[in-house]
């Protein structure tokens, strides 16, 4: 009988992790601050780091949605804004996938 209990997954628990995993809020208030230079001094940090790295992690997509969701919004030019768009899709999906991943691995 107690196996069949451990197998139980509270709905309500895991939307609310899944919720607060992708969420910074101290870097959304760092976004918000910023002027749309240092957006793109920004865009350019983020890119940097991910090159060093080699890879996204959880945090860095998370913190990169953020940012480039502040781009599509404050940009000036369609391109930068298609851009932006583009690539805050991209790392919706990769967030979603890393979710996936991990709820398979437990």
């Amino acid at each position: 009988m107690q196996k069949q209990h451990e197998n139980i997954i509270s709905l309500s628990a895991e939307r609310t992790k899944r919720g607060l995993v992708q969420q910074d809020p101290y870097y959304q208030v760092q976004i918000n601050r910023m002027s749309k230079i240092e957006l793109l001094e920004e865009m350019v940090r983020f890119q940097e780091e991910r090159s060093s790295k080699g890879k996204l992690t959880l945090n860095m997509m998370v913190r990169g949605r953020i940012l480039f969701r502040a781009l599509e919004l404050t940009s000036e030019t369609d391109e930068l804004r298609l851009l932006a768009s583009s690539y805050r899709r991209h790392l919706e999906h990769e967030i979603e996938d890393h979710l996936k991943q991990s709820a398979q691995s437990k």
